[in-house]
């Protein structure tokens, strides 16, 4: 197995939907050889077209690399990932897992990994696959401290900056910690969009004059042109985000802190996950403030 640290050795990278896509560009155009895997079949043909290697499984990237990268829709998937790699998954291996999962799996699954001499950094990111092309995501890292910083040429890939937030499972922490204050910003912003419209006032207006004033916040810039436009191509997907509160609400639970504005915020994502919008982009949650549902709206 080549060194992790020689800069010849291939990243593996698992999972290139929205943000494995962005993950494997930002990579490709730095120099970095990357070979990857996905379930779906057009994933893996858009990953060629960048410049990047496809493999048949999980465990062929582990084969094939020291340093895997995975981005995955949730904890359970990278467990299924990781128990289909195998013996594929060897002492040496360093795995930087990007996924947002719930943090006492991540951490429970960082020490069943140590016991092999497999590393696990949790390095979620905060921002969205626009974001991460741009390189102005930022990254979250928990686990070994050693890891971290031999980890840089690739953290500075995934995000324009890093921050080390502690032992496992602080990453995943942190992520849900940061998603939720944007979320509640995303979701203020729909809801005062709305009523803007709901009064007559012309949503083009609103959301320039809010830029301007005390109200402002940088979601604005990232989602207000979708909210007023309907304009819903996903960059982050509504149910992703759904997913991701409900972890919240579980940290805050077992935390026993009361959490009114979270709760009251997944009952509008659940609505609009019911009303099929989960696959649109999170800024869709406008329309159930709205009082519309995709129904409703051909009508």
């Amino acid at each position: 197995m080549t060194s992790p640290h020689s800069t010849a050795s291939p990243i593996g990278l698992i999972g290139l939907g929205l943000m494995g896509g962005a993950f494997a560009s930002r990579l490709l155009r730095g120099g970095f050889e990357v070979v990857g895997a996905d379930i779906d079949a057009t994933r893996r043909e858009a990953f060629i077209a960048q410049g990047g290697k496809s493999t048949g499984s999980a465990a062929d990237v582990f084969r094939s690399c020291v340093r895997v990268i995975l981005s995955l829709p949730s904890h359970r998937e990278v467990a299924q990932v990781i128990a289909a790699a195998g013996d594929a998954l060897q002492t040496g291996h360093l795995v930087i897992d990007t996924t947002t999962g719930d943090p006492e799996h991540t951490a429970g699954l960082a020490g069943e990994l140590a016991t092999r001499g497999i590393i696990y950094l949790d390095a979620t990111i905060s921002g969205n696959s626009a974001q991460v092309r741009e390189g102005a995501a930022v990254v979250m890292v928990g686990g070994d401290a050693d890891a971290y910083a031999a980890s840089g040429d690739l953290l500075a890939k995934l995000g324009g900056a890093s921050f080390y937030t502690g032992g496992s499972g602080n990453g995943a922490r942190m992520k849900l910690v940061t998603n939720l204050v944007l979320g509640l910003n995303r979701a203020a912003l729909a809801e005062g969009l709305a009523l803007g419209e709901a009064i007559g006032l012309a949503p083009e207006l609103t959301l320039r004059v809010m830029r301007r004033s005390p109200a402002y916040s940088r979601v604005m810039d990232i989602k207000g042109e979708k909210m007023i436009h309907s304009e819903f191509s996903p960059d982050a997907r509504l149910s992703q985000h759904l997913k991701d509160v409900r972890l919240m609400l579980e940290m805050g639970e077992r935390s026993g802190l009361p959490m009114t504005l979270t709760t009251a915020h997944r009952s509008i994502l659940e609505r609009a996950d019911a009303a099929g919008l989960g696959a649109l982009d999170n800024s869709a949650l406008i329309q159930v403030l709205r009082g519309l549902t995709p129904k409703e709206e051909r009508s």
